[in-house]
C-alpha cells in the first residue's frame, strides 16, 4: 500500500503545475480581468453566481463561501452564490428538465442583466455549464471559466476563460483553487482597499 515513488511524482507534477501557472502572465492577467468583472458588477448592485459539478462543485461553494464571509481580513460581506448547494432546486430541475437544465434554470430565475457567472469544468464540455452559460450570455450577464487544456465548448460562451496548465483533473483542481483565491483576494483588495493589508 505505501509507495512513497507514487507520492514524490504526484508532488513534483502539482508543483510543475503550479510553476507552469507561475510564469503564465496571460493567464495572470486574466485572473486580474476577472477579478475587475466581478468588482464592476458588485459595485453596481450584482452578484456572483458560481457553478461545477463534482470537485468543481465543491470549488464553487468553497469560492462563493470567501466572497460572503471572507478571505484575507475581515470586511463587509460581498454578494455571491453557488448554485450547487439547493438540492431541491437541483432534483426538481433535473426531474423535470433534465440534469443539463440545472444550472441554467437557476442562472434565469436569479441572473440579472450585469451579474456574473463563474462556471467550472475541467473538461469545458459538461452540458449543464454549457446551458448555465448561455442562458447567462442571452441574460445581458458577464460569463467567467475555469477549465483546462484548451476548454473544450464552453471556450467560446466565456467572455474571460482561465485554463489550469495541466490536462490531468485533480491537478488543474489544484491550479483552479489557487487562481480562486487570487480573484477572490484582488476583489477583496479593490473593494476595501483601506483594510487591505500592505
Amino acid at each position: 500500500m505505501d509507495d512513497p515513488s507514487w507520492l514524490a511524482e504526484y508532488v513534483a507534477k502539482s508543483v510543475r503545475a503550479v510553476e507552469a501557472f507561475a510564469a503564465d502572465a496571460a493567464a495572470q492577467a486574466t485572473l486580474f480581468d476577472m477579478a475587475a468583472a466581478i468588482v464592476a458588477s458588485l459595485r453596481a448592485g450584482g452578484k456572483l453566481m458560481l457553478a461545477g459539478n463534482g470537485g468543481s462543485a465543491g470549488d464553487a461553494q468553497h469560492i462563493a463561501a470567501e466572497f460572503v464571509v471572507r478571505l484575507m481580513y475581515d470586511r463587509a460581506p460581498l454578494a455571491a452564490i453557488a448554485l450547487t448547494t439547493d438540492s431541491s432546486v437541483m432534483t426538481a430541475a433535473g426531474n423535470d428538465y433534465g440534469f443539463e437544465s440545472a444550472f441554467a434554470r437557476q442562472v434565469q430565475a436569479l441572473g440579472r442583466p450585469g451579474d456574473v457567472l463563474l462556471a467550472i469544468s475541467t473538461s469545458g464540455q459538461s452540458p449543464n455549464i454549457l446551458r448555465a452559460l448561455e442562458a447567462a450570455r442571452a441574460g445581458g450577464m458577464v460569463t467567467l471559466g475555469f477549465s483546462a487544456g484548451s476548454g473544450g465548448a464552453m471556450a467560446p460562451l466565456c467572455d474571460l476563460l482561465f485554463l489550469a496548465p495541466t490536462p490531468e483533473t485533480a491537478l488543474a483542481q489544484q491550479v483552479h483553487i489557487i487562481a480562486a483565491h487570487i480573484v477572490c483576494g484582488l476583489v477583496e483588495r479593490a473593494m476595501f482597499p483601506h483594510e487591505a493589508a500592505p
